[in-house]
Order: C-alpha cells, then structure tokens, then sequence
C-alpha cells in the first residue's frame, strides 16, 4: 500500500515540476515568447496521452504475470538514458549550448525535438506511473475505489507547481535543478521497480485480468466521447487563459504555473468525490465568473492583479464545472485505464487545437472565446443528459437559466469576436504572436500593434512619412543619444533590439549603417514595405539590414563567426510590451552586447511598461559592468503630433557622453533606485519589480 502512495505521489510531483523547469530553460532558445510554454505543454499532454496508452495496453494486452517485468524494462531504459546525458550535459536533462538553434524556422518542431531529447522517455515511463499503480491497487483489492488515488497523484502535481517558482527556481541554478530532478527520478524507479515486483508476486494481481461483465459494460461511445470532450474544452482554456495573462505580462513560471496549478486543483477537488461539485452552486460561479471575464476583455488595460484574479477564477470555475461533470460520468474500476486514456486523449486534443490548428485558421487570439461559450454549452446539455440534483420545481428554473447562460456567453463572444476583427487594415498570427496594423484616424498614421501594446507608427501623408514618432520622437531619451553622439552623420554603427515598423531607421545618414534584430517574420514583412503600411526601412538613406532571429543568440552567432558589430548605439528596444524577455536582461546577455558595442558606444534601454519597473535591474547591470547609467523620462511633445512618454536608460563607459546638456537635462540618477540580485540567466526574479 505504501509503495504505490510513494510512488503515484513521487511521480505525479516529477511530472510537474520538471514542466516549468526545461520550459524555463529553453525559453531564451526562443526568443522568451509565451507560445515557448504552449509548445511545452502540448508535447507533455501528447507524451502523457501516450503513457495513459501504454498503461491501457499493458492491462488489457499483457498477461499479469508479465506486465511488472515488462514495465521494469521501460524504467530501467530510462535511467539509463538519463546517466549517459548526465556525462555529455550539465545535467542528464539541460543539453549542452550547441543545441541552441540556429534559426527560428519551424519552432514547434525544434522544441519537440529538443523536449525529447532531454526528457522524452523519464517523462513518458512518469506519465504511466498513475493509471499503472492504481490498475493493480484496484486489482490487489478489489473491494476500493482507486480514484482517491488519482486525487492523491494531483496533490502531487499541484505541490510541485507551487513550490517551483517560490523555493526551486530562486534558490537553485538550473543546473541545479537537472541534477536535483535527476535525483528524484532515481528514488522513482526504485520504488516503482518494487511496485512492478510486487505485483509479480501478489496473487490478487496474478489472477487473470478480470473482464468486463454484465454489471460493468463497456462504456458506450458516446459517453467516451464526452470524456473526450469535457477534458479538451479544460485544456483548451487552461492553454488560452495562460496566453491572455502571459502575452501582455511576461513568459515566467509563475504566470505558467498559476493556470496550471488552478486546473489541477480543479482535478484534486472534483476526483476527491461528489461532495465538491454541486452543479446548482457551479452554474451561479460560472456565471458570474462570466461576468468577470466580460469586463477584462472590454478592458483590457485593467491593473494587473485585477487581470490575474478574474482570469484565474474563471479558469478555475470553468475547469471545476468540466471536471466535476467529467468525474460523475466515471465508468467502473474495470474501465479505469480507458476513461484515463479517453481523458487524456482529450487534453491532448486541446493542445493540438490551440498550438497547432487555431494559429493557421485564425487571425487571432480567439480559442479563449470559443472555450467560453462551450463550456456554457456543455454545461447546459448535461442538464438534459444528467438530470441536476434538485427538485423537480426548482430544476427547471435552473436549467432553462443555465441554457440561457449559454446562449447569452455564445453571442457575446461571437459579437466580440466580430468587434475585434473590425477595423483592422492587416492582421497575420504565427508562433509569435497576433499582429495587427490598424488606421489611427486621430493622428493620421499606420500603427501596429500586438497584442494591446503598440509597436510604432508611421504618417501616412507623403510630407511627413520620415518624421519619427511614437517612443522613438527626436526629444525621446533614443533620439537625443542618437543625435548627440560624436559620430551622428559620420558613418554610425546602430543596432536595434526589436523591429517594430523601423522607426529609427528614419535617424540614419548616408554612410550610416543600421542593423535590426526581429524575430517575428510577420513584423519584418510589414516593416520592409508589404501593402505600402511602413517606409521607414526603405525610405532611410543608410545602410539597413534586418537580421532575422532572436536577437541574442544572432548576436552571440555574429560572435562565435569572429564579427562583433562595433555599435556606437545599440538601443534594447525590446521591453515596451508588457510582456519581458527576460533572457535579454541577464548578465550574460550584456556581456554579449558589450562585446559588440565600440568603446565609446552607449546602450540605450527602452523600458515604459505598465505593470513593472526595470531600473532596479539596469543599475544592478551598471554596477556590474562598471558603467555610468542614467534613467531620461521624456512625456509627450504638446507641440509634437504622436509623440508618447517613454523612459529610457543609457548606459556607456564614456563619462562624458551623459554630461551633455541635452542630455544631462532630462536624466536622472539611479542611485536612488532600489538594488537587488543581479539577474542571470540561471536567476531572474519578477516579483521584485512588479509596480
């Protein structure tokens, strides 16, 4: 009995914490987007449908007496495969820095490629551990319920998560980490190996595989087929709603595994038995956690906390509805193996429909509003299905109300579906995000914008097509140090962090010589000239050239092949939107720009963001690297068309450079500034600047 709770426990916490551990390693590989966790949790949910199919096949197909030695093959392969990439890696599950890309072409498959490599076959001999041990718990005594267990395997997970991003990720590197994991991976196959023994000896399990009989049928197909469902519309907006709050926040742990943690909490309540599910009390949540969610979409500027609180409790209801319908239409102990294959099978499917499908048919983020309305679906046809658990006078009250529910969310999300499609000129989605160009009528300009963040604009009348506006306007903290550098119109090297539309490529001079970094081809397409929108990159008389990828690995490519770039200015114009690249921020990526910056060059940081404060983070890096650093917050022009505030840091080795007037005016120290922990690559901490 203990075995198998060690066991299902130890492997259900493995499962989950080695999740947000490899996405958080691999996400600088790929240039920090949020789409870098999706992938992360499709190739898991694929990996884990697999185990739950390994486990269905080995009950089903494989006699008794040969499953525990069969599936002490699989353990005993996986550790191996471990200590072998334990020799030729930092740890058996960080690969080694030349498996970085090398370009950003098809990234899904590269992170799939990459995930099996270093974990593929642990996690999959993991994924099988829950539905295995309770398969021979119910077999070993016949007379339990083993969905206590399942209940019990969630703990675990959820455990995992909480404890990620709080006590591992700020106390150990991620080398650390692999060896840790790599530990507790150990101490799993020991136990489960004494599991798999022991039901090599328990006659209970010996017996034959008991068959289904009169009083446990197979279940129908269409009840599988709601098992299915219920579980994919889960996954499906557990995988939106960490899009919504990471895309416009930042890609880190936490805001992966809060999501997560909700949606298996959902599975720990719901598999603990009936008593936490009431349909009555879940339709009142889901609809007025429907209400919440209306107003974030209609204002999607809400403060921060506002935006965490309401989608997490949407997830959260609507997950519990999902799940606790899911458990009431539970097959017997004998279909055990199958309902966790049709379940997985389901998260699975939406995984492969948010990643994989949704990108290529839309043109937006539109899974969290499809999600929404077929939960209020489902929802009201079990009502019709599984009568609700009231009397008859009150029941139909309840269920005409839940069908109108359903109705209303369907077309509000269809309306609002409409309203954000409106209006704008272009609109493209890839990996990297939802681009849109739309008509600012206000102003007379072309903006473009991803998510609710702009990233630039452009006049649209002939006279003033060259003006540069926006964060990047002549009086703006970029524009004084391009214009105020000793080399301005004498053949300076720039180099640009983030495309956008090419805004301050229209600084350049003859002789000049501008290279952008963009790892977005739909950005690149638009800011080089696709339909007339942007002219800044074509219109300059310098010499432009757009490097495609993220901007340091290019970097540290250009390099490694012996061609430092020598910028006099290299502005990070990466960190406007709300949503941080944090892998562009670490020590080792400034020893990066520093190798390539000339020795009177000056790095100009753009950090106007909404929901965090980066100087504390650019003053640790200045002490660091020993370089003289001002913070220039420069509002609006009341005399400039289309100008905004924006807050800039310089940072240079050359004193001098900062003491200009039309710099020195505007700029302000950062002595002042909070100091923290330098970020590294291995250590970053959100929460320490979140405003």
């Amino acid at each position: 009995m203990l075995i198998y709770l060690l066991s299902i426990f130890l492997s259900a916490f493995l499962l989950f914490q080695i999740q947000p551990m490899i996405a958080r390693f691999l996400l600088p590989w790929f240039g920090g987007t949020p789409a870098v966790w999706s992938t992360v949790l499709l190739f898991f949910q694929v990996l884990l449908t697999g185990g739950y199919g390994y486990a269905y096949g080995l009950m089903g197909r494989v006699r008794a007496d040969r499953q525990g030695r069969l599936h002490l093959i699989l353990l005993g392969g996986s550790l191996v495969s471990l200590m072998i990439l334990g020799l030729i890696w930092p740890s058996p599950i960080t690969p080694s820095a030349d498996w970085k890309p090398t370009n950003v072409d098809w990234p899904v498959a590269r992170i799939f490629a990459l995930l099996a490599m270093a974990v593929g076959l642990p996690y999959f001999t993991l994924a099988t551990n829950s539905p295995l041990m309770q398969a021979w718990f119910s077999r070993a005594r016949p007379g339990q319920s083993p969905y206590w267990l399942y209940a019990l395997s969630n703990i675990g997970s959820l455990l995992a998560l909480v404890t990620y991003p709080f006590l591992i990720e700020p106390w150990l590197t991620l080398r650390e980490q692999g060896w840790v994991w790599s530990a507790g991976y150990t101490l799993f196959v020991i136990l489960t190996s004494l599991g798999a023994w022991r039901s090599r000896r328990d006659r209970a399990v010996i017996a034959p595989v008991p068959r289904p009989t009169d009083s446990t049928p197979r279940p129908a197909a269409s009840l599988q087929i709601l098992w299915v469902s219920l579980s994919a519309i889960a996954s499906t907006l557990l995988l939106a709603v960490t899009s919504q709050m990471t895309q416009e926040v930042a890609a880190i742990p936490f805001l992966w595994v809060l999501p997560l943690a909700v949606y298996l909490l959902s599975f720990v309540l719901t598999f603990s038995g009936e008593r936490w599910y009431h349909r009555p009390a879940f339709s009142l949540w889901l609809a007025g956690a429907s209400l919440g969610l209306g107003w974030i979409i209609l204002n999607p500027l809400a403060a921060l906390l506002w935006q965490l609180a309401l989608y997490t409790l949407f997830l959260w209801v609507a997950c519990m509805v999902a799940h606790g319908e899911l458990y009431r239409l539970r097959p017997a102990p004998a279909h055990l193996t199958r309902f966790y294959l049709m379940t997985s099978i389901g998260g699975a499917l939406g995984g492969l429909w948010v990643n994989l499908i949704a990108p290529y048919i839309f043109s937006g983020y539109w899974e969290l509003y499809i999600g929404w309305a077929l939960i209020t679906l489902a929802l009201a046809g079990l009502t019709f299905i599984r009568p609700t658990e009231l009397r008859l006078r009150w029941r139909f009250g309840h269920d005409v109300a839940v069908g109108a529910l359903a109705v209303v969310i369907t077309l509000f999300a269809g309306f609002t579906l409409l309203a954000l499609s409106g209006g704008d000129l272009a609109r493209g989605r890839n990996f990297y995000g939802v681009v849109r160009v739309r008509l600012d009528s206000a102003h007379n300009t072309y903006a473009m914008i991803h998510g609710v963040t702009l990233h630039g604009a452009q006049f649209i009348a002939p006279d003033q097509r060259a003006q540069p506006i926006g964060y990047h306007w002549p009086g703006s903290a970029v524009g004084l140090a391009l214009r105020h550098h000793p080399r301005y119109g004498q053949g300076m090297r720039v180099g640009i962090l983030g495309l956008g539309v090419g805004v301050l490529a229209a600084y350049g001079q003859p002789g000049d010589h501008y290279r952008f970094y963009e790892i977005n081809p739909l950005v690149v397409e638009w800011a080089e000239g696709r339909d007339g929108y942007f002219s800044f990159l074509t219109d300059s008389p310098a010499d432009i050239r757009v490097a495609l990828g993220d901007a340091r690995l290019v970097l540290e490519q250009e390099l490694a092949a012996g061609q430092p770039q020598n910028f006099d200015v290299l502005a990070l114009d990466a960190f406007s939107s709300d949503s941080i690249p944090v892998h562009l921020l670490t020590r080792e990526a400034f020893e990066v720009y520093l190798a390539h910056l000339a020795p009177e060059g000056v790095i100009a940081a753009h950090i106007s963001n909404r929901h965090v404060d980066l100087r504390p983070v650019l003053r640790q890096v200045a002490e660091t690297f020993n370089l003289q650093a001002a913070a220039l917050y420069i509002p609006a022009s009341e005399t400039t068309l289309a100008t905004s505030d924006s807050l800039w840091v310089l940072l240079t080795r050359d004193p001098t450079f900062l003491s200009q007037p039309a710099i020195a005016a505007p700029a302000q120290s950062l002595d002042d500034v909070p100091s923290l922990r330098l970020w590294t690559d291995d250590y970053s901490n959100l929460f320490q600047v979140l405003k």
